[in-house]
């Protein structure tokens, strides 16, 4: 049983901040960094775990989505649209999620990492490599067409969103794993419209985070009726995201994109080699 010491309130407010800064800056929501942690290094039971960490979503997306809204690194058509499968998703994943046993979810999480990670890590390393080019015309125009000023760029950088139809199946996977792995569902999030709709490595996290929220609410409301929030746990948690959550937001306008596709792949690799083992 955990219980709440001095100690224990400095390590998870400090490791808040740390996932907050990570999660609003990769759009990813920080779920992926905080179930391993509250599994190895608190010991906490995996459901308890993906529980506490959805609610932590919900504060990182309230934190940051109406900034990079204003800030227009958020595609509000692109995010309301792939938001709707991705709930619907979410909900389904956090109703099975009950039903599987905690060796089954950390396998599950593993292997759904490592794929993720390689992808990411041969497009930034290509990225760093490639010399800047402007970004290409669209072969035809687009509702959910649009453009950032990027301050690494210096430009204002537009894309065109292509594969919406099979980027809506897949977001519908994103929520299943949201609901069943408390991981916000931007880990297959941010790679979708990345690698599949062609949206820059920064748009794309910024969407991600203004899609989570709901996601991550829908489904941390199903854990919340079932009792498994750990209510003095998360709100210690709930505190340190959401000032990291805003240290993050400066990380994401700041850095390179292809940056912060590395550093995406290298965190993601880590965990679900962790996690691979503890299951094991």
């Amino acid at each position: 049983m955990f219980e709440l010491t001095a100690l224990n309130f400095f390590i998870l407010a400090a490791f808040g901040v740390f996932i907050g800064l990570l999660g609003s800056a990769l759009g990813i929501g920080g779920g992926i960094f905080m179930v391993p942690f509250l599994v190895l290094a608190l010991d906490l039971p995996i459901h308890q775990a993906v529980a506490a960490s959805l609610v932590a979503i919900v504060a990182t997306s309230s934190a940051v989505a109406a900034v990079n809204v204003e800030r227009g690194l958020a595609n509000i058509r692109l995010g309301v649209t792939l938001e709707v499968t991705t709930a619907l998703g979410s909900i389904l994943g956090a109703l099975v999620a009950h039903r599987l046993p905690a060796q089954a979810v950390q396998l599950l999480f593993a292997f759904t990492l490592f794929p993720v990670s390689a992808l990411m890590f041969l497009k930034g390393r290509r990225g760093l490599s490639a010399p800047r080019r402007p970004a290409p015309a669209a072969a035809g125009p687009s509702a959910f067409d649009s453009s950032f000023f990027d301050p690494a760029a210096g430009a204002q950088t537009p894309y065109a969103v292509k594969n919406m139809a099979p980027a809506s199946a897949v977001s519908f996977f994103a929520g299943s794993l949201s609901g069943l792995l408390g991981i916000g569902g931007g880990i297959v999030q941010v790679p979708l419209m990345n690698l599949l709709c062609g949206v820059p490595m920064k748009a794309a996290a910024a969407t991600s985070n203004f899609i989570i929220g709901v996601s991550a609410a829908a489904s941390a409301y199903v854990y919340f009726r079932k009792g498994l929030v750990p209510l003095e746990l998360t709100a210690v948690i709930v505190v340190g995201v959401l000032l990291g959550s805003f240290l993050g937001i400066y990380a994401l306008y700041r850095a390179r994109s292809e940056k912060l596709q590395l550093v995406f792949a290298a965190l993601t690799l880590l965990v679900a080699v962790k996690m691979l083992l503890k299951a094991l």
